[in-house]
């Protein structure tokens, strides 16, 4: 009896996951990539390996969010202390103010947004310092998936078919991702085997083939073609950086993200505002612990987008932004029953995967690969497979801000892998994909966690709102009308019928005292699994 009649993309009912619980734990959004993850775990890796076979499957599962042409983030806990690395690549040499100067805004499609990609590098770096298995292993199942296909998930086939009219103009993406004309359909078999050889060849020079080898060659030669600045020279120079976290206390937690390039100072300064306040007393899903949530983040992306940028080029100190005197100051402009709208609000973005592993020597990692928008800036390398990012537009063309576009800087970043400590001992790898989502979500997240005790995958489930222009606030399917009319009741402009993936997806693991407890966001394709 044949079920070929039954659609794999049609849901009838909601549904619930179960969080899950194992010594061994990976969570991705993608359930190949996750079993990946769990494969190079078998095999005597540990969590980094884990994490990192998963990151190489997920740009051949996950072509919407991430691909060979990435940037990645990272932090690593082994033995209770924290390791980050800053995977960000830098603008060409040649870029300037001056060669943008007739636009109003940084490109976002073509090569006029690439900067030098670093999730390749970020691959070695992580393997060579913590890794337990040969590197060219942990390419196994993305090249078998890149040579021969594997089945488009509903989530991605989704956001696939959505970015058709944005690229199709592009001779690669046309080529590489519009089989037959258009975007595959949800369980149709994708290939990409151009992919396929090109992790073959990172694989086997460990990462050199890109940044100095015959891929290194390809992609130069390829922006020249089209009087891009992007040459061997650039891509020979990258390197990233191993940086030390910056936490602030939230109750009995340490919250730790990536010092800037990253925006995961908007999350650390929002949680240090919210930590003052008294969120707890009130419903976790209420318009009074929304509205002081709301209120708290307005603030933490006004000084992110004011003052974020290249290290090397910032104008305050991380510390005096996360000052305890300014937290409070902050904290005690916020009035519990009115809205305002600080100077900068981030717009709505996505493009990027979130995974974790944890393993049961104590190895946890948070770890975040990223395209910035969607397929990125659209580029596909003729003869490779590798499409690459559009990170370029996260600078901005005012000569007077910090984050100005010029030769050698990297832009500000939006991806941000979390962690959480409580005591200095490691608990939990968090992170929730989807640009300025990204730490809107880690305050949910970890409010939800430490002012409610909510199971970690119910604080996953838990329907969300997103903070955009002025006044607006974007709330997620789930908010009740009453929580509804209380945020418009203090001034937001409520807009209940927003696009559905502008809530992004999220993965989580916190210790536990047999293991691990695994979840994995229900609006992405993936899971969290275990052993």
């Amino acid at each position: 009896m044949s079920i070929a009649y039954i659609r794999p993309d049609l849901f009838a009912y909601p549904s619930r996951r179960s969080d899950v619980h194992a010594r061994n734990i990976v969570a991705t959004s993608q359930p190949l990539a996750t079993q990946a993850g769990i494969d190079a775990m078998r095999r005597g890796g540990n969590a980094v390996d884990a994490a990192l076979a998963a990151a190489i499957c997920l740009t051949v599962v996950e072509p919407t969010g991430n691909g060979i042409g990435s940037d990645a983030f990272a932090i690593v806990s082994r033995d209770n202390q924290l390791y980050g690395y800053n995977g960000s690549g830098r603008a060409p040499a040649a870029w300037s103010r001056d060669r943008f100067s007739t636009l109003s805004a940084m490109p976002a499609v073509g090569w006029e947004a690439v900067t030098v990609p670093g999730a390749v590098d970020t691959w070695v770096a992580l393997s060579q310092r913590f890794g337990k298995l040969p590197f060219e292993s942990l390419f196994e199942a993305g090249v078998h998936y890149a040579r021969d296909g594997y089945a488009v998930t509903p989530v991605i086939q989704h956001l696939w078919s959505a970015s058709i009219e944005r690229y199709q103009h592009l001779d690669g993406f046309r080529d590489t991702f519009m089989p037959g004309g258009g975007a595959p359909g949800v369980g149709a078999l994708f290939t990409n085997a151009a992919a396929a050889d090109s992790l073959e060849a990172i694989a086997r020079t460990r990462g050199e083939a890109f940044y100095r080898g015959e891929l290194a060659a390809a992609i130069a030669g390829d922006a020249a073609r089209h009087d891009a600045a992007m040459t061997r020279e650039d891509l020979a120079s990258h390197r990233g950086t191993w940086v030390d976290p910056v936490a602030v206390r939230y109750r009995s937690l340490e919250v730790h993200e990536l010092p800037p390039n990253g925006q995961g100072m908007a999350a650390l300064i929002a949680l240090g505002i919210l930590s003052r306040l008294d969120v707890g007393r009130h419903d976790p899903d209420s318009a009074e612990a929304m509205h002081l949530g709301i209120e708290a983040m307005k603030l933490g992306f006004a000084d992110a987008l004011e003052h974020v940028a290249d290290p090397d080029h910032m104008r305050v100190a991380v510390a005096d932004l996360l000052d305890t005197g300014r937290l409070q100051r902050l904290a005690d402009s916020i009035d519990p029953a009115s809205a305002r709208a600080p100077d900068a609000l981030p717009p709505a973005d996505h493009g990027t995967v979130y995974l974790c592993a944890a393993d049961a020597d104590g190895t946890m990692i948070s770890m975040i690969q990223s395209n910035f928008q969607g397929f990125g800036s659209g580029v596909v390398v003729p003869g490779t497979g590798i499409s690459l990012h559009n990170r370029g537009a996260g600078f901005v063309l005012d000569p007077a801000h910090a984050n100005c576009v010029a030769g050698g800087r990297r832009p500000f970043h939006t991806i941000i892998p979390g962690f959480l400590t409580r005591g200095g001992k490691s608990l939990s790898a968090i992170g929730v994909m989807g640009g300025h989502m990204q730490p809107q979500g880690h305050l949910q997240l970890v409010s939800r966690l430490e002012d409610f005790g909510q199971n970690l995958q119910a604080a996953l489930d838990a329907p969300r709102w997103f903070v955009g222009d002025g006044l607006d606030v974007a709330l997620e399917a789930g908010v009740s009308e009453e929580a509804a009319d209380g945020l418009a009741a203090r001034g937001h402009l409520v807009d209940r019928a927003p696009p559905h993936g502008l809530f992004g997806g999220a993965q989580a693991i916190v210790a536990t005292a047999a293991g691990y407890q695994g979840a994995s966001d229900a609006r992405k394709d993936g899971c969290a699994a275990g052993f």
